[in-house]
């Protein structure tokens, strides 16, 4: 009986049925659902949240190596930190199977850009699966583990936000466990990549991908779906919006875009002479056409009608493509247009909130990260400068201090934030570097306890692990002791006057330094609510400097200044920043 999954459920689901033993990976969107899903569903899987997307990467590997089939999962910029081992598992291969799930977003809801990691594929020489729906989610994760250890290579399997997040009915089957795998076993020339044995495997690994096209022809999910008048090839999400715009079309549904099925391909379009246009359907980047027209093919098209930006949709090809748009598809698009913006914002009672309504007040230049605290870019706060990738924050901190200490040009003060996540993910070794360099960066550790923007993930400063069990729980304070940081500051983030009084003292320092602002996110068990606050009317002035804290509670309603009663978790930064002791706590409030 079919039931109603998300990609990104379908998966963990498959990798139950495939015999997977291991699960790792770093949370983000739209990733994250693969591995919690595992932790909750099923206990047969050892899952782990990794401090970063290489460790994932490479703890997979050790566990292949012992003989297990293992899922790595991770958002498309993840995988940017995990090539590492990735292009040297390409060589390498695999004892167990290895499927790296990369989960892309078109359009960018969540991320710093779109790329498109099926050049992945291509680059590192690994064969690339894309389902199209949420049973095809489930089907290609047991493929390939298959194809991983048939053909002794890592798999990527290729997701996008669409194919994560939406729904559709999977017939689940039943767990079967692989034959043949003792545990491990030493082999010098295949896992010691030295260049002696490195460049055996190159000409091993160029073998494979031969071997991979052959497969590719015959693999049963690159299918031909016989239709009349237009010729469409397409793979992924892309084909379901293809089916609904030209139901009549004859398309070739490409599941293996890497190596793609050149017999296949050559089959389909047919005459070389003729000048039957052949339309590519895919979003993103070309991936799919360039290599069919590097082919000599001069009829293909695609990129110069859909262009390279943001994800299709129905609508999207409807508009492109047919002259006849569907009403009702515009009906639609008119009344989104209609809607009033709604743009993100630190949540109400966050603690990231104070710390930058200071540090814009000392018209500090921000460093920012990766995080909730990214939206102290945006206004009303607009304090936080650069958002680059993890661990940047404190990078580009030192690279700036440098240039300023060797050449004194810049009165402002300098700060770097960061999450305490993404801290542990990629901000200790700039950190490190700012020590052993004499670079007075500081460092705003934001840490609120648990990973907030991907959905409170746990993580090794909260103390849980995966399965809610306690866990050692890593003291940062020591850490950056431990690098060599002498001033390192724990402040209490909702107190104004503490923070102000910590980044006065910090800036003043000649060399690499830490303020840790601590306290849990106010959406987590761990926050204390306390009684809410309310403004008094007859002693506000309207001067706004409470909607200047960006905090969503506060509001003009009829011409006054309001307090949301049910949403103020009593944090008191509006409290704080008043000067007409026009914001008065709730006496008796219930919490």
């Amino acid at each position: 009986m079919g039931i109603l999954l998300s990609g990104n459920e379908a998966i963990a689901r498959g990798a139950f049925e495939a015999g997977v033993e291991a699960a790792f990976a770093y949370p983000g969107t739209p990733s994250t659902e693969i591995l919690e899903t595992i932790a909750r569903e099923y206990d047969e899987i050892y899952a782990e949240w990794t401090s970063n997307e290489k460790v994932a990467l490479e703890t997979a590997i050790g566990s292949s190596l012992y003989g297990k089939r293992t899922i790595v999962s991770m958002k498309h910029v993840g995988l940017n930190v995990a090539a590492d081992p990735l292009f040297s598992l390409s060589y390498m291969g695999v004892n167990g199977g290895i499927v790296i799930v990369s989960a892309d977003e078109p359009s960018m809801f969540s991320s710093q850009n779109e790329q498109d990691n099926r050049w992945y594929g291509l680059f590192a020489k690994i064969p690339v699966l894309e389902p199209s729906d949420s049973e095809e989610a489930r089907i290609f994760t047991i493929e390939a583990f298959d194809i991983s250890e048939r053909f002794d290579t890592p798999v990527l399997l290729r997701i996008t936000t669409r194919i994560a997040h939406s729904k559709s009915v999977v017939n689940p089957g039943t767990r079967k466990m692989p034959e043949g795998f003792s545990g491990y076993e030493k082999n010098f020339h295949k896992n010691v990549l030295m260049p002696m044995n490195a460049r055996v495997r190159h000409r091993i690994v160029e073998e494979r991908m031969s071997r991979l096209e052959e497969y590719s022809n015959n693999f049963r999910y690159n299918v031909l779906i016989e239709g009349k008048g237009r010729k469409v090839i397409t793979s992924g999400i892309d084909y379901q919006y293809t089916r609904e715009v030209f139901p009549e079309a004859s398309i070739l549904k490409l599941s293996m875009t890497n190596p793609l099925p050149r017999r296949k391909i050559d089959e389909f379009i047919g005459n070389r002479e003729s000048n039957e246009k052949i339309l590519v359907i895919e979003s993103l980047d070309p991936f799919i056409e360039m290599q069919i027209k590097s082919w000599g093919y001069t009829t293909v098209e695609g990129k110069e009608r859909t262009g390279k930006l943001y994800e299709l949709s129905v609508s999207r090809l409807r508009e492109i493509f047919l002259a006849d748009k569907d009403e009702h598809l515009n009906e639609e698009a008119s009344a989104v247009e209609n809607l009033p913006p709604r743009p993100p914002v630190l949540c109400s009672g966050c603690p990231h909130r104070g710390v930058y309504y200071e540090l814009r007040k000392k018209k500090a230049i921000v460093h920012g990260d990766i995080g909730c605290y990214t939206l102290g870019a945006l206004p009303p706060l607009s304090a936080m400068d650069t958002c680059v990738d993890m661990g940047a924050s404190v990078s580009m901190a030192n690279g700036m201090n440098a240039m300023i200490k060797r050449n004194g040009e810049e009165k402002r003060p300098v700060f770097a934030t960061i999450g305490d996540s993404t801290f542990v993910h990629s901000g200790i070794t700039p950190l490190i570097d700012a020590v052993t360099n004499r670079i007075p960066t500081h460092v705003i550790i934001l840490d609120n306890r648990v990973t907030a923007m991907t959905g409170h993930q746990v993580n090794p400063v909260t103390g849980i692990s995966i399965k809610g069990e306690d866990a050692p729980q890593l003291d940062l304070e020591k850490l950056c002791r431990a690098v060599g940081v002498k001033t390192v500051e724990v402040i209490d983030p909702f107190s104004l006057d503490e923070i102000e009084s910590a980044v006065e003292r910090h800036k003043k320092l000649d060399e690499a330094s830490v303020i840790i602002a601590r306290a849990p996110c106010a959406l987590i068990p761990l926050a204390e609510k306390k009684a809410p606050y309310r403004i008094e009317t007859d002693k506000c002035t309207m001067c706004k400097i409470c909607l200047k804290t960006g905090c969503p509670s506060i509001s003009i309603v009829d011409g006054k200044m309001v307090i949301d009663e049910e949403t103020c978790t009593g944090c008191s930064i509006c409290f704080q920043v008043c000067k007409f002791e026009a914001i008065l706590q709730v006496e008796g409030a219930g919490i």
